[in-house]
């Protein structure tokens, strides 16, 4: 089998099909993801431990392959031709090998993933922690790409991205971008970003916030002039605080709470909901920071911030439910999708 032509050609089948994500493993035939559901190819032979063998010395080197067989996982971006980025993860199950693909969408802007036109406030910034929330697989990543593409283009700034892998790449136009892979451009998060310090920074870019050592050294990053910006794979607003604040001991979370009131800008949460006319929408939540989320937070209110965001509409805060419901009144999703996503299902019956 010409294993480089197989995967390039079970790749273009996810982008023709819209798809986002495409699965192989030995002993089972490729399976790909459209609009959240999967669907099994049926028309390709089942995979053996020799293909997923041939597969893997496409996308890892020799040395990689090593490493990958010593820790029996490992996460990997693939270039295809060129035209397209995939983020993956190899791993075993069974003894078996497998990998998935995840289709990086072309870096796209505010307006063209449907998301508030505010971002593009919060993005143009000079510094504050903003974070994008919300489980895998629900657009963080894009997201907070259309926030770097439109600095990119509208301000000379240098930004620096610390990812694992990259994802995006981006084109510099206005601003320096510098994008560093954990495991080869540096050892770790934490490593690379307190370099970032002397390197004359104003946008820090954390694919992911993974220890207490990252958090906190972002955090002090917001509040000494830059704009940070991370992801969390958490819920909502309000957990996403807690999260933080739990990470650290408890003689250190008074300390991280003072700086989190004073630093963040905002929490976006979001998620993609499928489209009646197919493919997905984003719907959202998003908290800005004022005085009074700055008080919750520093006494301890934080189960208070959900209410503040309900009744926020007019400082350009966004809840949940009501971004369901006005998908689902411009005949973009369905009601019963919209009570599968919401967090507050009771709450979206009394606003219908």
């Amino acid at each position: 089998m010409d294993y480089k032509k197989k995967l390039e050609e079970l790749i273009l089948t996810v982008i023709r099909e819209g798809g986002s994500d495409l699965h192989l493993g030995a002993g089972r035939m490729p399976v790909i993801r459209v609009s959240g559901e999967l669907i099994f190819l049926a028309k390709h032979q089942v995979f053996t431990d020799k293909d997923m063998l041939g597969i893997l010395g496409e996308i890892f080197q020799k040395a990689q392959i090593e490493k990958f067989m010593e820790n029996q996982e490992a996460d990997f971006s693939y270039d295809f031709r060129g035209e397209a980025r995939l983020r993956g993860n190899a791993f075993f199950q069974k003894g078996l090998m497998c990998l998935v693909f995840r289709l990086v969408p072309k870096v796209r802007t505010i307006k063209e993933l449907h998301l508030p036109v505010i971002l593009g406030d919060l993005a143009r910034k000079k510094q504050g922690f903003f974070l994008v929330v919300g489980p895998v697989g629900q657009g963080k990543s894009t997201t907070l790409s259309a926030m770097i593409d439109l600095i990119n283009n509208e301000q000379a700034r240098n930004i620096i991205t610390i990812e694992d892998p990259i994802e995006h790449v981006y084109i510099p136009n206005k601003s320096i971008i510098n994008q560093r892979e954990v495991g080869i451009d540096t050892k770790d998060f934490h490593v690379a970003l307190k370099s970032v310090f002397r390197e004359d920074v104003n946008v820090i870019m954390i694919g992911e916030m993974r220890t207490p050592e990252t958090i906190a050294t972002a955090v002090t990053a917001a509040e000494t002039g830059h704009l940070v910006l991370s992801t969390l794979h958490t819920n909502n607003a309000s957990q996403t605080i807690d999260r933080i604040i739990d990470s650290f001991p408890g003689e250190q979370q008074d300390q991280i709470r003072a700086q989190l009131a004073a630093s963040l800008l905002g929490i976006f949460s979001q998620r993609l909901i499928p489209r009646i006319t197919g493919g997905l929408i984003p719907a959202y939540e998003l908290l800005l920071n004022n005085n009074a989320v700055s008080n919750l937070i520093r006494e301890k209110r934080t189960h208070e911030i959900d209410v503040v965001i309900e009744t926020g509409s007019e400082s350009g805060m966004i809840d949940l439910n009501h971004s369901l419901i006005d998908l689902v009144r411009a005949g973009e999703i369905s009601i019963e999708n919209a009570y599968q996503y919401s967090l507050n299902p009771k709450g979206l019956e009394r606003m219908i």
